[in-house]
């Protein structure tokens, strides 16, 4: 296998477009059929985040298998609350804005919706471990933070095997109470680190403590299975989303995180990506594969802004959700916003796109230096 395997590093961006894609909600509400659009959109999207987990998990066995995993989790662990405190700080003041013109233009209190938003906001629970307090688009990289640390602790108290088997028990929970609701009701969130994220990235970490590295002859069977999961994926989500609650397909979007065939589509896609090292090499979709944590991070803003401006031509009369050019823009300006602010934010020496993501850590020793 190569040193540097170009094709995860291309799915960072690719995976980094459905995330947005599903946050944008392209042809939501337009007829039946833009739901069902809607819909397909939305279930094939669902392998973006796994993606992101088992990619972590993976990379953490690679690279504490003959040193101290305490020292790069440290490391770990810094990179990813300065990106979380970024996209915190970018957050914040798009969404307290919002929530202010909101409660002007309904004649609400606008003392009361500071207070409100300030207790919200700084919720310990939410703003540490789920990372929803501000934006729900965020909660993932508490989440990785989390799930990387749980794995860290299984594996130091007992042994490497031990640790997918354990993730496994809690993702079955999770799967129980979020998409199988039928069969079990979960009074907590669970699209969070120990019920969510601790499972993929413990599967990234497996396949590499594992060493379950597929050769390249096994390319074309694992990309058969990503198709068969695909379609399996398909098949689940209709018949818990219609069928079994008696509604016409159709009729509205269901959009679960996760189910069973999420984790064998995502399993597949990273074997067969692994299969493959050198695929999308001579593209530039792998150097682009960088900005993808930074589109992830300002994109909950830019979609915020978008927002307001959709709902502020909506208030004048303008039926922008009826309207296709919306729906075919709203994704790609996302991202294009994003990647933007994400840019600007380097260049100004706030953030290094390689580097430290501590708002203003750059610019200050830049200061010092100088």
């Amino acid at each position: 296998m190569t040193n540097r395997i170009h094709s995860l590093d291309a799915m960072r961006i690719i995976a980094i477009a459905f995330v947005v894609l599903i946050h944008t909600d392209p042809f939501q509400g337009v007829t039946e059929y833009g739901n069902m659009i809607n819909f397909g959109t939305k279930t094939i999207s669902r392998f973006a985040v796994p993606f992101f987990f088992i990619t972590s998990g993976y990379f953490f066995a690679l690279k504490t298998a003959n040193r101290d995993p305490t020292s790069y989790l440290t490391k770990r662990i810094i990179k990813l609350a300065s990106l979380y405190l970024f996209g915190l700080v970018l957050a914040v003041p798009t969404f307290f804005g919002g929530e202010l013109v909101r409660a002007a233009l309904a004649g609400r209190s606008v003392r009361a919706t500071v207070l409100s938003s300030l207790i919200e906001y700084l919720d310990p629970v939410e703003l540490v471990y789920y990372g929803t307090s501000v934006s729900e688009i965020l909660w993932f990289l508490p989440a990785l933070l989390f799930s990387l640390l749980f794995v860290y602790f299984v594996t130091g108290i007992g042994k490497p095997s031990y640790v997918l088997p354990v993730a496994l028990c809690f993702h079955f929970v999770g799967l129980l109470g979020a998409t199988y609701t039928g069969f079990i009701d979960v009074p907590f969130e669970i699209r969070d680190a120990l019920f969510f994220g601790f499972f993929y990235t413990s599967l990234g970490y497996t396949v590499r403590t594992r060493r379950w590295e597929p050769s390249e002859e096994n390319g074309r069977l694992l990309f058969g299975l990503i198709l068969l999961f695909v379609v399996l994926q398909f098949v689940e989500f209709y018949v818990l989303g219609y069928p079994l609650r008696g509604e016409p397909f159709g009729s509205y979007v269901y959009a679960p995180s996760y189910g069973i065939s999420t984790a064998l589509l995502s399993a597949s896609l990273f074997l067969f990506l692994l299969s493959r090292p050198t695929l999308f090499a001579g593209t530039p979709l792998p150097a682009w594969g960088t900005y993808a944590v930074g589109i992830y991070v300002t994109h909950p803003t830019v979609f915020a802004i978008l927002r307001a401006f959709h709902e502020t031509l909506e208030s004048m009369g303008y039926a922008i959700d009826s309207m296709i050019i919306w729906h075919l823009v709203s994704t790609p300006a996302t991202i294009i916003g994003a990647l933007a602010v994400y840019l600007l934010a380097h260049r100004l020496r706030l953030i290094e796109i390689n580097g430290s993501h501590l708002p203003g850590e750059a610019w200050l020793r830049t200061r010092r230096s100088n």
